[in-house]
């Protein structure tokens, strides 16, 4: 499967997604008094704030849920706009680089794992085209699962292009062993960046080597409801475990 790569923007330029369109990918994960609402989207920063209160009222009234979850949704998307709108204005060097990204997600009853390569520097790639691409060559007939894998790409390319941000302030500063924007990678995809430059190379047309394709190929699992529900609250323990030592600190 080939990733975006159609050229190069080698002069500063300033933040944005390093997509075709400028959305900020929202993550939501709100519990309140017992019950939990999660969900993952995009966001046009352009919208006006009025729109996240609209959003806020029309999610808390289709899912029946109490009413005090409209503050906090609200809050939370507000939160991570202002995020992301204090990178706005500011320069990012974006040069030809090849990144990994992973996908490992489960949406319902489907999981889904994959890595491939992005070219970081192509302002008019489509995370969107390619999740539906992906999920029709791997015959996944949930709906849900296109935009989890769009979200879960344009997550890790936000931190990058935030990660950019952070690497020209220190070129400018001149501190020692700072990470250059050239060789910023992504956290979430850990030490896996140069093996996978090694097998895919970082010149040209970025694809799965067919010599290749056993060690990088997609996984896709169709889990039991059984399943589902052991994973589901495994997650659920794992969530609350983590609220309490997050409220001790």
């Amino acid at each position: 499967m080939k990733s975006f790569s159609l050229g190069a923007s080698k002069a500063p330029v300033k933040f944005r997604m390093p997509t075709e369109e400028n959305l900020v990918p929202i993550r939501l994960d709100i519990e309140v008094d017992g019950q939990r609402y999660k969900d993952a989207f995009t966001w046009n920063p352009d919208d006006p704030d009025s729109e996240v209160v609209s959003f806020s009222k029309r999610t808390v009234k289709d899912l029946k849920l109490p009413p005090t979850f409209m503050t906090h949704i609200a809050q939370s998307i507000q939160t991570q706009l202002a995020e992301f709108r204090s990178f706005e204005g500011q320069e990012m060097h974006i040069k030809e680089k090849i990144v990994p990204i992973k996908i490992d997600l489960r949406v319902n009853n489907t999981v889904v794992r994959d890595q491939f390569l992005w070219d970081i520097s192509n302002f008019e790639s489509d995370p969107e085209e390619f999740a539906r691409t992906l999920c029709k060559d791997l015959n996944i007939g949930d709906p849900e699962v296109g935009p989890a894998i769009a979200v879960a790409i344009r997550e890790q390319l936000y931190e990058i292009a935030a990660q950019s941000i952070s690497s020209v302030r220190e070129a400018r500063l001149g501190k020692k062993g700072r990470r250059g924007a050239e060789t910023v990678t992504n956290s979430k995809a850990g030490n896996s960046a140069l093996d996978l430059v090694k097998y895919f190379g970082s010149k040209g047309s970025v694809i799965r080597k067919r010599k290749e394709w056993y060690l990088y190929e997609p996984i896709v699992d169709i889990l039991s409801n059984e399943e589902v529900g052991a994973l589901d609250a495994r997650e659920e323990l794992n969530a609350r475990l983590k609220r309490k030592l997050d409220e001790k600190e």
